[in-house]
């Protein structure tokens, strides 16, 4: 794991914001920074590679495959995840405790900050 991964881990394990995840999980073709089934929630923290135009295709086919298995992607830089941690919990807490069914309108799903 990197440490941006670490450090986001050591917040969202142990169900300390309401639901449990799992870690560099597989699924389908994939191994996910963390999912959460309980949710229907990917986050994954990107790297520089993510940021590059093959990177970019890789991360669109690789949302939309997840996107028709019924999960919603959270995506964040590692930068944000070592100096926003906050940020990012408040934005997981919102999600995984929505009071509906439909995917939470937030400016971060799918996107890179």
């Amino acid at each position: 794991m990197t440490d941006a991964e670490k450090k986001l881990w050591s917040e969202i394990r142990r169900k300390q914001i309401g639901v449990k995840f799992r870690r560099q999980a597989a699924f389908g073709p994939y191994i996910l920074d963390f999912l959460s089934i309980e949710a229907k929630l990917v986050i994954e923290l990107d790297g520089s590679q993510h940021y590059t135009e093959e990177g970019r295709q890789k991360d669109y086919v690789r949302d939309e495959y997840l996107k028709q298995q019924g999960l919603t992607m959270l995506r964040f830089s590692d930068y944000e995840a070592l100096t926003n941690t906050d940020g990012i919990l408040h934005t997981i807490f919102l999600y995984v405790n929505k009071k509906d069914n439909d995917p939470l309108s937030s400016p971060y799903e799918g996107d890179r900050l």
